[in-house]
């Protein structure tokens, strides 16, 4: 795959994410590359004070650094800025890590010499993936710490993981004949400012959401139909005159489901029941407006992607003069209040699941067997596998709290304001799961559901889900050990297999693309 500086589009970060790829460099990056690097190159020889060139960093930038320490200077900062604690991040964020940061560097705004991309390359080409412990970035003069982990190990002095253990870098570097890098002057700056960090954590989460909501899609159409809830709700006329993007998309998407469900038309007519519970009427409305919100996230991850974050940057100009300028692009807002977005989402999905679970079982409202089992009392049916789901609704509210609103002063307050991204994009991970083991639940739930309104079937789509859920679990005809089920469901849920079914019996498009 051809890296294209400024150009990455979300399939290629689906790709670099995935792995599996090599990646080359646009040569038509180099021009600028060299141009870059030459300003700094200048501005390192000269007398003038430049911040991170021949400077200390943050409070101490008015610390003049004498030539023949510069380069030391920059080792220092990689060495004293590795202070990440914690587990450690997972192989698809270190190669977005990877790739980002080349990508940027490659846009010829950062001064560095193209070794500094090539070794970024190499790494990634040759299947490696860095120790970077994940927690220890508050998201302001870049994720510091976590881009430090990062580079140490491109230097020789950090770590890799090779197949599950912790090994000295110098030894695998020369395992992969791969020459350390060795820092020039800002090099080691333009690597570890920047929020590759956070942008890859989110974007994880982002991409391994999808399934999960094209899951809910087809969950809770199951639902609707175990509950023989109304398709009214779906009409597009009603979603049109609200004009919601996301809430017109996801209406299509239950019509799409429902489609053709004989029990539906079971009840269109002689059914009592004026209106449907919101769990169920308002599911365009709520999965809509997250999916709007997941949307806007990933604009902005995008443009995230692409951007040039660290500081100072430099402006070659065609006569080979140019000018470094510091600024603050480092600050990842844009990426934290996407996060933040993100995490509402996710834990709304997960909500409003919950309240269908809660919803089949009580037999007053869903008009079936008292918690889906036919002899209640001697068994418990989804009674606790209920509770459970409550439990993690209930602890995605926690993780929803926005973690951009909390910002702590850093370094001797030189740095008085930061976004808190790195968490607020780390945190969804676990929503996420939380989210799928909740809907993991609810199949179980409404596929129990339909079998009680057997010999009547589902619309196609919802009887082939149906039935991958059922190639993976037995009917709960008596109370039994069901945790294993919850996971076997959860992984229908997380692993694509009923976002299969989602996207080739609707035929409409993936989520993340407007319908």
């Amino acid at each position: 795959m051809t890296l294209k500086p400024g150009a990455l589009t979300l399939e290629d970060l689906q790709a670099i994410h995935r792995g599996g790829i090599r990646l080359e460099l646009d040569p038509s990056a180099a021009p600028m590359i060299a141009a870059s690097a030459a300003v700094v190159q200048r501005a390192a020889a000269g007398d003038a004070p430049v911040y991170g060139v021949n400077t200390g960093f943050g409070k101490l930038a008015n610390k003049r650094i004498s030539e023949s320490d510069l380069a030391l200077l920059q080792l220092n900062l990689i060495r004293s800025h590795s202070v990440g604690v914690g587990g450690p991040l997972q192989p698809p964020v270190l190669r977005l890590m990877l790739a980002m940061k080349a990508a940027s560097l490659a846009r010829g705004a950062s001064g560095v010499r193209p070794v500094v991309i090539d070794s970024l390359l190499q790494v990634f080409n040759a299947g490696l993936v860095p120790y970077v412990p994940s927690q220890g970035s508050v998201g302001a003069s870049g994720d510091l710490a976590p881009l430090s982990h990062m580079t140490l190990a491109l230097i020789g002095e950090g770590e890799f993981f090779v197949e599950g253990k912790r090994r000295p870098a110098k030894a695998v570097l020369a395992e992969a004949g791969i020459a350390p890098l060795q820092l020039a002057a800002k090099e080691g700056l333009a690597l570890i400012n920047g929020t590759q960090t956070s942008t890859a954590l989110a974007l994880h989460a982002f991409l391994a959401f999808e399934p999960v909501l094209e899951s809910a899609l087809v969950v809770g159409a199951l639902t609707v139909d175990a509950a023989r809830g109304s398709d009214g709700p779906f009409d597009p006329r009603i979603h049109k005159l609200r004009g919601q993007p996301g809430q017109m998309d996801v209406a299509q998407y239950y019509r799409a489901l429902l489609a053709g469900s004989a029990i539906r038309r079971s009840h269109e007519t002689g059914d009592d029941r004026v209106q449907d519970p919101y769990c169920l009427r308002c599911q365009p409305q709520v999965v809509g407006a997250c999916l709007d919100q997941l949307r806007h996230a990933a604009l902005v991850l995008l443009r995230e992607a692409n951007a040039v974050t660290d500081n100072p940057l430099v402006f070659a100009e065609p006569d080979g003069e140019g000018t470094l300028i510091s600024g603050g692009n480092f600050h990842a807002e844009p990426v934290a209040l996407a996060a933040d977005a993100m995490a509402v989402a996710i834990a709304e999905v997960g909500a409003i699941a919950e309240r269908r679970i809660a919803m089949l079982i009580d037999a007053g409202v869903s008009r079936l067997p008292p918690f889906l089992t036919s002899d209640a009392g001697l068994n418990s049916g989804f009674m606790i596998a209920h509770v459970t789901a409550a439990a993690l609704a209930s602890e995605n509210k926690s993780l929803a709290h926005p973690a951009s609103v909390d910002s702590l002063p850093t370094s001797a307050n030189q740095e008085d304001h930061v976004s808190m991204a790195t968490f607020a994009a780390r945190r969804l991970q676990p929503m996420i799961d939380n989210t799928a083991h909740i809907l993991g639940i609810e199949l179980l739930a409404a596929a129990q559901g339909i079998e009680f309104l057997r010999p009547l079937a589902s619309s196609v789509a919802l009887e082939q889900a149906h039935a991958l859920l059922r190639d993976a679990c037995p009917s709960v005809e008596r109370d039994r050990y069901l945790a294993p089920d919850i996971e076997r469901a959860t992984t229908l849920v997380t692993d694509g297999a009923l976002s299969r079914v989602f996207r080739t019996l609707t035929g409409l498009p993936a989520l993340w693309i407007p319908a």
